[in-house]
This record gives structure tokens, C-alpha cells and sequence, in this order.
């Protein structure tokens, strides 16, 4: 039989990088720029997305993929935008890096939505 595993034990006190920054003082430093949590779309030029359908790897459902955001929309502003097209169309949906994807088939309501927000909508009819 061997010998019992040596445990670490994790409720003691901690070492490493926290006591690195302990000596840090940050009562002379300046206050970061006040930046505005999320951006409204409208206030860059909107540009062209690419609208697509998958079922690959879904179990057989159905996605409407966006894609081809520019490099003007923050992610915040990708996130905003997921946001109204999910609540739009009354649907779930998640933002994979600079990738909107919703759940069902509804091309032309998604179309119409984008529209309406000013983009050009390539892709499925």
C-alpha cells in the first residue's frame, strides 16, 4: 500500500504576489478617464454584416450567425446590439468574441432589425 498524498493546505494565510503589492500607495495618483459603459451603435457609421444559418454541431437547431463586425464597434457595442435583437425577435442568443449568434430561423426578422439600425445585411434571405 503506498503512503497517503501530502496535502497543501489552502485556508492559511497567503503568500506570493499579494505581499508584492502591499507597500503600493495610491493616494497621488490621478483618477482614471471617465469612459461611458456602453456606446450606442448609432454613433459610429453601422457598415456591413454578414448574416448566416448553421445547424453543424447544434444537435440538429437552427443559429443565425453575424458576422463581419468593423473595427469602429466596441464590444460593448456588439453586446448592446445582441441585446435588442434577442429582445426584438423574443429570442436567446450569446456573443462569441465579435460573433452575434440567435437561437431559431428567422432571417428576414433579424434583416429587418439590422436594417432599421442602419446596417447593410449580407447574406441569408
Amino acid at each position: 500500500m503506498s503512503a497517503p498524498k501530502k496535502r497543501i493546505p489552502t485556508s492559511g494565510p497567503q503568500s506570493g504576489l499579494n505581499s508584492a503589492f502591499a507597500g503600493l500607495k495610491l493616494d497621488g495618483l490621478p483618477s482614471g478617464p471617465d469612459v461611458p459603459e456602453v456606446v450606442a451603435l448609432h454613433a459610429v457609421k453601422p457598415g456591413r454584416v454578414v448574416l448566416r444559418r448553421e445547424t453543424a454541431h447544434r444537435g440538429g437547431k437552427t443559429v443565425l450567425v453575424l458576422d463581419g463586425f468593423g473595427g469602429q464597434h466596441s464590444a460593448a457595442a456588439i453586446e448592446a446590439l445582441a441585446k435588442r435583437l434577442r429582445t426584438g425577435c423574443g429570442c436567446g442568443g450569446t456573443v462569441r468574441e465579435r460573433t452575434v449568434e440567435l437561437q431559431g430561423d428567422f432571417p428576414a426578422k433579424v434583416r429587418h432589425l439590422l436594417e432599421a439600425e442602419g446596417f447593410v445585411v449580407a447574406g441569408e434571405r
